[in-house]
């Protein structure tokens, strides 16, 4: 076994091979980016070398930084994990050129079954069922455009230098072929340095099942079992499991017996994973990725056998370090990819801090490259963690799914995670009827937007705000001073709620609430009002940074909250919820510079009006004076500018909103 090696990636990936490398007793170096130097993985390996820019392609993709850092740290070996340079025969050369050894496949066999076109040609010439298509890769948008007619609609275009489903693009139509050809090309060079596609027939509504293999270089090849990948969304992962559900064994066996075959043909060294797209009752090749895979850790669950170790035990000359006969499967096994993006945003990608991250305690595998404080980028991809479930049966790994994503805290930046749960929970799903294109089919009449949150959400979120907002001698307030952040006392409603709102709150889908509190008792509970609701909220420490025990009335749940500026997250039983809290009168001195409307911000007596329509007024002039609870609030101008119209006069009664008088800023 290495002495040392280097971990040439990022994120979830180097920091569990680092895992493998303490468990073994293999020392290990990292690289990473000028975006990474506070990232999880650095800390996490502990020795990390900065070798260029924030950008993948003036850093991860650098073949001299990443072997100038190896040879800096004294590193034997290389691991690349997945990604960046995995696939990229050139590394694999330049890491041998160097004296080191590469964790992988030779640069022979990445050559042969790295480039797609040419791994079905490896197919075919091993006896193994493939796609009509393309035999060669292409770089010349006419010849593509070509070949997509030779083949027939609907074809599959697809990078041949890399996976991930970047790259890939599903054509329908003739109409706009150009653009979606330009389009994978981009991204494929953008992804791997690459821009050469293939063009394949698409198999519609099939499943896509892949098989893991392992050689020793000298011929001998196992198979670790199959996973079912056919959850994706544009080509996308999104939810895998071992092992497939409800595939006919004989089937299995076959495409199993192919791999390994395949696999055999071409002396193949460390691991891989042979994929295939399956009808009923037939299946074709798809690819070979020599490398370990995004979905890997649901093989190990049900072998219990850990594939970097393989990888790094064959690499490292000790051969196979297991036989066929000694891989069985246990159980059921489900994965599920958490991303950084916006489901209700056509899954736009979401950058910015992790101001909270959790997962949960137990039950469940965990992998990940943030933490909380951590900073999501615009510069790689957007996974954030895995959670992989294992259990006796496929239903209770589901189940067990759904609670762990349901107990994931992600705030700051907006997750997938509610769409996760729609997944699992979804009869095709359950029922295992799925096929690859159910996501993108059924997506447009789902609702993917935030979690709605009913007033007992928007309680607990006021509750927990005013926490961070009570005067320390809320024991001593007189009729005079002021109470709650509202600047207002005097008499409250018979229900004891303050009748002035303390706080604007207001979701992401736009939806927006008016709070007030009453009384804090002895015991630290008050009454809220959301709304029209009227709720009494306690709120007890929980363990576990940011959770609490939320005393609804009769009713009490765990919730995790979390205050950021004016943001505040909560998850509670009905999910994840993103509020902004703006103290009211703030609110309506914001709402009003923004528009120029100057509104009433509560129900009153005008006393006087100061201006009329035409008249400048500079910011913070008066615009008129409301009475209410015997009080005089001055309206002021937010904004230096005209007087546009005059909506009340003295002696009216306005309600709370009334519009008093709009101003046209300079």
């Amino acid at each position: 076994m290495f002495s040392k090696i280097l971990i040439a990636n990022r994120g979830e990936i180097a920091c569990r091979i680092a895992r493998t490398c303490r468990r073994l007793g293999v020392a290990a170096a990292g690289v990473h980016s000028a975006a990474d130097r506070n990232a999880l993985h650095v800390r996490e390996i502990g020795e990390s070398v900065e070798i260029g820019g924030a950008a993948a392609a003036q850093s991860y993709l650098r073949i001299d930084a990443v072997i100038a850092a190896a040879r800096a740290v004294a590193a034997e070996a290389i691991h690349p994990g997945f990604g960046f340079l995995a696939e990229n025969a050139a590394f694999a050369r330049a890491v041998e050129a160097a004296g080191l050894v590469f964790i992988g496949p030779t640069p022979e066999v990445i050559e042969r079954l790295g480039d797609k076109a040419a791994a079905k040609r490896e197919a075919e010439a091993a006896g193994v069922p493939i796609v009509p298509g393309s035999q060669m890769p292409s770089t010349d948008p006419v010849e593509i455009a070509a070949t997509v007619r030779r083949v027939g609609l609907p074809v599959m275009l697809k990078a041949a230098a890399g996976g991930g489903g970047k790259g890939m693009r599903g054509i329908q139509s003739m109409d706009g072929l150009e653009q979606e050809i330009e389009s994978a090309m981009r991204e494929a060079k953008n992804a791997f340095g690459d821009a050469g596609l293939i063009v394949e027939k698409l198999i519609r509504r099939g499943r896509h099942i892949e098989i893991q293999i392992a050689g020793d270089g000298e011929g001998e090849v196992i198979h670790l079992f199959e996973r079912e990948c056919t959850l994706q969304r544009r080509h996308q992962k999104v939810i895998e499991e071992a092992p497939a559900a409800n595939l006919d064994p004989a089937l299995r066996d076959r495409m199993a017996a192919d791999a390994v075959r395949l696999g055999q043909r071409l002396k193949y060294r460390g691991v891989g994973t042979v994929e295939f797209i399956v009808g009923e009752d037939e299946y074709h090749f798809l690819e070979v990725n020599p490398r370990l895979q995004v979905e890997h850790p649901v093989t190990e669950a049900i072998t219990g056998i850990d594939i970097v170790e393989v990888m790094m035990r064959i690499a490292s000359g000790e051969g196979l370090p297991l036989r066929q006969e000694d891989v069985a499967i246990r159980g059921h096994a489900v994965e599920a990819r958490i991303c950084a993006e916006d489901p209700a945003a056509n899954f736009l990608p979401s950058t910015g801090r992790i101001s909270q991250l959790e997962f949960p305690r137990s039950g469940v595998r965990v992998e990940t490259g943030v933490e909380s404080g951590s900073e999501v980028t615009p510069f790689y991809d957007s996974m954030l963690a895995k959670l992989i479930t294992h259990a006796p049966t496929r239903d209770e790994a589901l189940d067990r799914l759904d609670l762990a994503l349901g107990e994931t805290t992600v705030f700051g930046v907006t997750s997938n995670i509610g769409f996760l749960r729609r997944l699992v929970d979804l009869p095709e799903t359950r029922k295992a009827s799925f096929h690859t294109r159910l996501i993108d089919e059924q997506i447009g009449s789902w609702a993917l937007g935030g979690s709605s949150q009913d007033s007992r959400t928007l309680a607990i979120a006021a509750a927990y705000w005013l926490r961070g907002h009570r005067r320390d001698d809320a024991g001593k307030r007189g009729p005079w001073t002021a109470w709650a952040g509202t600047g207002w006392q005097l008499r409250a409603d018979d229900d004891g709620l303050s009748p002035i709102p303390s706080l604007h709150v207001e979701s992401a889908d736009g939806a927006s609430a008016e709070i007030r509190f009453g009384p804090v008792t002895a015991d630290g509970a008050l009454l809220v009002g959301a709304g029209a609701a009227r709720i009494r909220i306690g709120l007890e420490p929980a363990e576990g940074e940011g959770h609490w025990i939320a005393v609804c009335d009769t009713l009490r749940e765990r919730v995790a909250l979390h205050q950021d500026g004016d943001m505040l997250y909560v998850r509670d039983c009905r999910g994840a919820h993103v509020l902004k809290a703006v103290p009211y009168l703030a609110y309506i001195s914001a709402a009003s510079q923004a528009s120029g409307d100057m509104k009433a911000p509560m129900m009153g007596l005008i006393l006087k009006v100061q201006v009329a329509p035409g008249d400048r007024v500079e910011k913070g002039a008066v615009v008129a004076i409301l009475e209410s609870m015997k009080m005089e609030m001055r309206i002021l101008s937010d904004c230096q500018g005209t007087v546009a119209s005059v909506a009340c006069q003295a002696g009216q009664t306005v309600e709370r909103n009334a519009l008093l008088a709009s101003i046209t800023p300079d």
